[in-house]
């Protein structure tokens, strides 16, 4: 993560693995796979991580998927 990256994330609301499961519907190994792939960018507090709430709401506009 580059130092602006980091910078963004200061101040900002964060969500716990449980709550950003709930939030997407997934279970939290889904959020833990996410996280650890990349996917979804996590900060680490000792041995949890805290997901940024901007960032869940980011990931899940872009997967969206529209069938037709």
């Amino acid at each position: 993560m580059s130092a602006e990256d980091h910078s963004d994330m200061i101040g900002a609301p964060f969500l716990t693995v449980a709550e950003v499961a709930e939030r997407m519907r997934v279970s939290k190994m889904t959020v833990y796979r996410l996280v650890h792939s990349g996917e979804l960018p996590a900060v680490r507090f000792g041995r949890s991580f805290r997901v940024q709430q901007a960032a869940v709401e980011r990931h899940i506009t872009a997967a969206r998927y529209e069938a037709g």
